[in-house]
């Protein structure tokens, strides 16, 4: 007679799913696709989570000989680096205190959205009847401190996930997939179906199962905000990554102290 699953065991745990290594890359990419794609749209052409890619925009409005935009753009690489480090110092206080790290770091960037919002809300429609640069500048500043704080809690956020995979630039993740594409069809059609053949076409296949759901999720979300953007011209539809933030931190939250409690 087989022994009954404990019921505790039976149940869907919807917290824990939510914060596993799929659905939160998934969503934290969604989010930062979001963000950079409607960001880029409204602040005429800005990027709050590809950072770097200011630089070259720096460089071609210093060509132009447009000293604000260039300012602008440079600004948010320090920015971004100061961000980082404020992020990394919150974590190690975290750590030290017991916290759960994972969610005061996502409490943390949703405050830092919250304020993207309310600065967007507030100052975008004197920006949309004039390109003020002194009016993008604030603007894009919340929204690269945001996205630099998602940055940090992917390396941060020890434990919650299986390996570090960037949910805000997706270069490098289509990079990694792309080889273990190849790895994966080269070991997996082999002629020779040894241990070793086997071994590397399962790891290869782990990995693209992982950077899948990020690299979809980012294209989702940058579809969904140019979808919401160029159709209402609002920058409500920031409330959006706001709610799927906060979300993601209430179900750490909730994980943690049922740890805490087990």
């Amino acid at each position: 007679m087989t022994s009954a699953i404990p019921r505790s065991q039976s149940k869907f745990n919807l917290t824990a799913y939510l914060i596993s290594d799929g659905p939160a890359g998934f969503l934290l990419s969604w989010v930062a696709g979001f963000v950079d794609t409607s960001a880029f749209i409204i602040l005429f052409g800005l990027f709050t989570a590809h950072v770097t890619g200011n630089i070259a925009l720096a460089g071609s409005s210093f060509v132009s000989d447009d000293t604000e935009t260039t300012i602008t753009r440079l600004l948010m690489l320090p920015t971004f680096v100061v961000t980082v480090a404020l992020t990394s110092l919150l974590a190690r206080y975290a750590r030290s205190q017991k916290w759960c790290v994972f969610g005061v770091l996502l409490t943390a960037e949703a405050i830092a959205l919250a304020v993207f919002l309310s600065l967007g809300t507030s100052l975008c429609p004197a920006l949309l009847l004039d390109v003020q640069e002194e009016l993008i500048l604030p603007i894009g500043i919340s929204g690269v401190i945001a996205m630099a704080i998602q940055n940090a809690l992917m390396k941060e956020a020890k434990g919650v996930f299986k390996s570090y995979i960037p949910t805000t630039v997706m270069t490098g993740n289509t990079t990694q997939l792309t080889i273990d594409v190849v790895q994966f069809v080269i070991a997996k059609f082999s002629k020779v179906q040894d241990e070793s053949t086997k071994k590397e076409a399962e790891e290869a296949a782990e990995r693209i199962s992982r950077f899948i759901p990020t690299i979809a999720g980012f294209a989702l979300g940058g579809l969904l905000a140019a979808c919401f953007v160029l159709a209402s011209e609002s920058w409500w539809s920031l409330s959006l990554p706001l709610i799927v933030i906060s979300i993601l931190a209430i179900a750490a939250y909730v994980e943690h102290n049922r740890t805490i409690t087990a």
